[in-house]
Formats: structure tokens, C-alpha cells, sequence
């Protein structure tokens, strides 16, 4: 599962990333840690998606009085600037105090899933996010909300074939 770990103040860059989401951007972690992924909604050539709703649930979510958790897709762009839509999951992680110290994100390419491809990605990521509740509490951080928004799959995949069908239809790639 592709997975980033930003923190949470200023302009929220990352802190690290795992393997398999340099393996899904193409990006090393040498090229996008310290950086804030909105980097993956331009392509290296310039191109960009509007992401006009996604974009404001993000922005909504990183409100300090926002939700816990978020999910949307968005258009994102590899570093060879092809197009991918991104199931976006990312989750407040917050100290004991109460202060969100950091987001947890998963990413998943739903631009060509299957309805089954998805219901496994939900259940690696509940899988991942019970594995990290444990190593979070030894650190005083705690992952808020439920996996109940995780719900809904076939709009969502219905959403980003849509989007995506859009995109390559109104952009020469």
C-alpha cells in the first residue's frame, strides 16, 4: 500500500514515504520528501487536472476544526507525467494533547480498478491502520475517526473512470 507520513504544520511536506508509493509515482523519496504532495497534481511537463473538489475537501480537512479523516480522488500526474486518478485517504495523527502532529496518507491508482482491486485495498488499509494504532499509541499519537468513509466503492471507481475518460478526452498527453 502506498503510503506518506507529512507533517502537520506550515506547508505540511512530507516526512517519508514508503516504496510502493515511489513505485506508484514514480518519484525516490529523495525527490519528494521535505516537498507537499499538491507536486503530484502537475505533470513535470506543466500539465495540470483542476481538481476543483478534491482540493476542497483537503483544504477543509486541514482546518484545524476539520475532520479526522478524509477520502476523494484527485488526478495526479508520475513523474513521467502520466495521469492516474488517486484514491486519497489521509487521516489526522495527534498527540495525547490533542495537537495533530501528522497526516497519514494512502494512496491507491483507482483510474482502471476493478470493483474487487478496491475492496482489497480497503481491507489492506484497515489492515495497515490497525498494525500502525499500536506503534502510534507507544509515541502518544493517535489515528481519529472510523474506516466507515471508506464505504462506497463502486461510486468511487465510477468517479475516477469518469475523470479520468475526461481528462485524456480534454488533454493531449
Amino acid at each position: 500500500m502506498a503510503l506518506a507520513l507529512s507533517h502537520a504544520g506550515g506547508d505540511q511536506h512530507l516526512a517519508l514515504v514508503n516504496q510502493k508509493f515511489c513505485t506508484l509515482t514514480g518519484y525516490g523519496s529523495d525527490d519528494v520528501v521535505g516537498k507537499n504532495c499538491r507536486m503530484l497534481q502537475t505533470s513535470p511537463s506543466g500539465t495540470n487536472a483542476p481538481n476543483t473538489e478534491a482540493r476542497g475537501k483537503i483544504h477543509a480537512f486541514l482546518k484545524a476544526d476539520g475532520p479526522a479523516t478524509m477520502r476523494t480522488t484527485i488526478v495526479n500526474f508520475r513523474k513521467d507525467s502520466s495521469p492516474f486518478v488517486n484514491l486519497l485517504f489521509m487521516s489526522k495523527l495527534k498527540a495525547n494533547s490533542g495537537q495533530v502532529r501528522y497526516i497519514l496518507a494512502s494512496q491507491f491508482d483507482v483510474s482502471r480498478a476493478h470493483k474487487h482491486l478496491l475492496q482489497a485495498y480497503d481491507l489492506e488499509l484497515d489492515d495497515t491502520l490497525k498494525t500502525l494504532k499500536p506503534l502510534l499509541d507507544d509515541h502518544n499519537i493517535m489515528i481519529e475517526g472510523t474506516l466507515a468513509m471508506i464505504a462506497n466503492s463502486t461510486n468511487t471507481i465510477a468517479q475516477a473512470k469518469l475523470t479520468l475518460a475526461e481528462l485524456e478526452q480534454n488533454t493531449p498527453y
